[in-house]
């Protein structure tokens, strides 16, 4: 078993003690979903735990191999004398353990791209500044040159909304779909979401420019709240829009896998409009999400998905928005 401690220089002012968060970010992201305590922090003054306490729980608690890092911006006088003679000192007290010391955070393009956003910060900036500096930083830290270019401003905006860069991998296109959703926004043509938070998200100043509305029907279904006997109340309110609509030229589904499972059934049944509307399909959660953008992603009528649990609003939200902005050209 392997721990990692980082070890912070400490300080007078119990404040400043506080890279007990990096600890839990650094332990969060290469151990996701671990309770163990495979990242500890230890301050070298001024606070506890002390370094060499620190080592001896790790090793009380089975940790064969101890990984210590400063995290300190220099090879200073602590980086090289101090923190290495406590080191030697655990050496010879547990001689059956195998001790790793790294260098400090040093002179790193990352952290360039730190000070970056904290010039931004502190220059107050404006929301659509925000946005820009959010999108920079998505380009800077993923590699999208495999991915075809139309879908990129997609994957952007998924991510920008989520924080999640997975989705990079798990976003699934039909050949036509992106350009069956721009030529369906400049028709104005209406977009029909399975919940209301879907239908909120999305930006109605730039689809009402080409004449389209934005629709939910989840409000008119018969039941007043889901049987199990029954259809979903999304389910019924997707069915009732496509029966009663045929201006609908995009569906975004980002709660309801049984909506999502409706669309599929009635367009295989040819009971939607011609040509067939881009269904966006992201449902999010346990029970029949992935089986049902699974079977989304096999159709071949055009649509947009991801295959893995994840999804929801956001998401759903974010690829009819990025579809808009496309249209608007932007």
């Amino acid at each position: 078993m392997e721990n990692i401690i980082l070890i912070g220089h400490g300080s007078p002012k119990k404040d400043a003690n506080n890279i007990e968060l990096a600890g839990r970010l650094l332990h969060n992201t290469i151990h996701p979903n671990c309770s163990g305590d495979c990242v500890r922090v230890a301050y070298l003054q001024f606070a506890e735990p002390e370094i060499f306490d620190a080592i001896r729980e790790c090793v009380e608690s089975g940790a064969e191999r101890i990984v210590i890092h400063p995290y300190f911006l220099s090879s200073g006088i602590h980086v090289t004398k101090d923190i290495p003679e406590i080191i030697r000192k655990a050496e010879e007290t547990y001689p059956d353990r195998e001790f790793i010391y790294t260098e400090p955070l040093g002179i790193h393009q990352k952290l360039v791209h730190v000070v970056m956003e904290r010039i931004y910060d502190a220059n107050g900036l404006k929301p659509q500044d925000i946005e820009k500096r959010s999108f920079e930083i998505i380009s800077e830290e993923m590699d999208l040159s495999s991915v075809p270019p139309e879908q990129v401003p997609i994957i952007k905006r998924v991510i920008h909304a989520t924080a999640d860069f997975e989705f990079r991998n798990t976003l699934v296109f039909h050949p036509d779909a992106i350009k069956t959703g721009i030529d369906a926004i400049r028709a104005g043509k209406d977009i029909l979401t399975d919940i209301e938070m879907v239908r909120a998200g999305i930006n109605k100043r730039l689809l009402e420019k080409w004449g389209g509305r934005v629709i939910c029907s989840i409000q008119q279904s018969a039941f007043s709240h889901q049987q199990s006997e029954v259809k979903t109340k999304a389910e019924m309110g997707i069915e009732s829009a496509l029966k009663e609509n045929n201006n609908i030229g995009i569906i975004a589904i980002g709660n309801a896998p049984t909506a999502l499972l409706k669309v599929v059934e009635l367009f295989n049944q040819t009971l939607t409009p011609d040509p067939n509307p881009l269904v966006i399909g992201v449902p999010v959660g346990f029970v029949k999400a992935l089986e049902s953008k699974a079977l989304l992603s096999a159709q071949k009528f055009p649509f947009i998905t991801n295959l893995s649990r994840k999804g929801g609003t956001p998401v759903a939200v974010a690829t009819v928005n990025a579809l808009l902005k496309m249209a608007e050209g932007k």
